[in-house]
């Protein structure tokens, strides 16, 4: 076991410095990006900072405005399922009613329409030692059969108990309904308190983010009256100063010199200048017609300037083309003197390209290129 030295442990200390300014090195230069572009990783993390303080607190309004919905939707889907089963029980209770009380059976105009008519048609005539009757060919009249008695009797029997079974059937139907009716109310009760809950909770909600606004609102009228305050103040103090500079001003005054420009004395002042003098208007004549003159004779100067420039464009532009004849003549010598020459040097490298490949075999590999730039310096 070798013993550490003090000179050990420093020389070892200054090899990892080293190793580690190494290592920072190659980072800052192999990296393209930081070696070109450059960076600033302060600026870098207060820009974070600050978008994940903006993400948290849009996510946090969104999380908001979410809760707040998902409250509406759940109030809607109460009513709605409460008006649908609402609407479902009346719906049943009147099927029911239809089915028990308004059967097609019960109709008055159901002979008209009875599918088993024939079926339950008797014959004309079964009794009374008589089998049809056909003497003047119609049948017995009411009141004169012989079981008239018994069927009297049992269609007072067949009445009564159709009016005990309608009775019991009445009862049943009410108690159902009762049964119904106490089970709607509960539900509703039920549906009414869950939803005064949820509308509490939306109102303490409102309450609070209508504190916050009346807050705000307050703070913003307050500083709105102090700058209308300080507006309307600068105003009046303009507006007087203002006041005072027309009483005093040329304006007012009817000063004469009031049109004369600072400028120069050939310039006025277009809303106080009166108009000009007679000896102005005859100075303003002259120097048009001189204008007019000097035009005249600059436009012949140009048309002949004009003339010299089209015969020398027409001197340039023939001598340029035998100048353009006599190049493409020389260029063409000169791309057959390449083409021969390039031939040649093709031939050469040809053959030179096979001496390597008969002389040369030993082909670079990766391990060769990878001892390159694996250091810094």
């Amino acid at each position: 076991m070798e013993i550490a030295l003090p000179k050990d442990l420093a020389q070892d200390v200054g090899l990892a410095k080293r190793r580690q300014g190494e290592l920072c090195r190659q980072k800052r230069i192999f990296d393209a990006r930081k070696r070109i572009i450059g960076g600033d990783p302060e600026a870098w993390d207060v820009q974070v900072h600050d978008q994940k303080i903006k993400e948290a607190t849009e996510k946090a309004r969104h999380e908001t405005f979410a809760a707040e919905m998902r409250q509406n939707d759940k109030i809607m889907c109460i009513l709605e399922n409460r008006e649908r089963r609402d609407r479902k029980n009346l719906c049943r209770a009147i099927n029911d009613f239809q089915q028990t009380f308004q059967k097609p059976e019960t109709r008055c105009e159901f002979d008209l329409s009875d599918p088993l008519v024939l079926k339950k048609d008797l014959p004309a005539r079964q009794s009374d030692n008589d089998v049809r009757n056909s003497m003047s060919g119609m049948q017995k009249f009411m009141g004169e059969d012989l079981n008239f008695h018994q069927r009297k009797r049992f269609q007072q029997e067949q009445n009564r108990e159709w009016s005990l079974q309608q009775q019991r059937e009445w009862k049943n139907a009410r108690a159902d309904h009762k049964l119904a009716e106490a089970l709607h109310t509960q539900t509703r009760l039920q549906l009414d308190h869950t939803a005064r809950h949820l509308q509490t909770l939306e109102g303490s909600t409102r309450k609070a983010v209508c504190a916050a606004v009346k807050e705000f609102n307050r703070n913003q009228a307050l500083e709105s009256a102090a700058r209308r305050r300080r507006e309307k103040k600068q105003e009046q103090e303009d507006n007087l100063v203002e006041i005072s500079s027309l009483l005093r001003g040329d304006l007012l005054s009817e000063n004469p010199q009031q049109a004369a420009s600072s400028f120069g004395p050939h310039r006025v002042v277009p809303d106080r200048w009166k108009g000009m003098s007679q000896e102005q208007l005859e100075q303003t004549r002259l120097v048009q017609k001189q204008q007019v003159q000097e035009k005249l004779r600059l436009q012949e100067e140009e048309r002949q300037r004009d003339m010299d420039w089209d015969r020398q464009r027409i001197q340039k532009a023939r001598a340029m083309l035998l100048f353009e004849r006599r190049q493409q003549r020389q260029l063409h010598e000169l791309r057959r003197a390449l083409d021969s020459s390039n031939h040649s040097l093709a031939q050469e490298q040809h053959l030179r390209k096979n001496y390597r490949k008969e002389v040369s075999t030993n082909d670079p590999t990766g391990d060769y290129f990878s001892q390159f730039n694996t250091r810094s310096r």
